[in-house]
């Protein structure tokens, strides 16, 4: 198995991470930091906006059974990439729309892909494109949130409609188990 990385900043880590974990060929959802200026950043710190970054998530795949322009297509439907430094009532610079592109291939293809995207749309996406700088892994306690604090208040107002909207428009790529 070839393995590649993509990484998206769509809001709060723990969202996009419970929707990546349900794609096939997705080895693992790693939350974390990046496009920032502050080194080793804390999520204390980066909730405060002062480090530039932004939560992210780092999705290690298998490109033989998901391809980057299904992520893409993925990234796109869990969030809204018009809304600048905001994901509904998460708020700030940290959780803004942005793909750190691992080469040039991704960047091309991202930017093909917004492009048609605000062609559909008529304008307005706001995604930053960026090159993946430095990515620092969050904290222990924030992988695999979701499944771990189903309980939680935020995971069940925000979560499950992202994860039903996966399930009707994206079934073929969600996994069997």
């Amino acid at each position: 198995m070839a393995e590649e990385a993509a990484v998206f900043g769509g809001g709060c880590f723990w969202c996009t991470e419970a929707a990546f974990q349900n794609l096939k060929g997705v080895q693992r959802v790693v939350p974390g930091y990046t496009g920032g200026h502050t080194p080793n950043p804390s999520y204390q710190q980066v909730c405060t906006g002062a480090t530039g970054h932004a939560e992210v998530v780092k999705v290690e795949y298998d490109p033989e059974q998901i391809s980057y322009a299904n992520l893409l297509k993925v990234f796109f439907a869990i969030h809204d990439p018009t809304t600048r430094n905001r994901q509904g009532n998460d708020i700030g610079t940290q959780y803004r729309s942005a793909i750190f592109c691992v080469d040039e291939a991704q960047r091309e293809e991202a930017e093909a892909f917004i492009a048609e995207l605000n062609a559909d749309l008529g304008g307005g996406v706001v995604t930053e494109l960026a090159p993946l700088g430095e990515f620092y892994e969050a904290e222990e306690y924030h992988h695999d949130y979701f499944n771990k604090n189903p309980g939680s208040g935020y995971c069940q107002a925000v979560i499950p409609p992202k994860l039903a909207k996966l399930r009707k428009h994206y079934a073929g790529l969600l996994r069997k188990d």
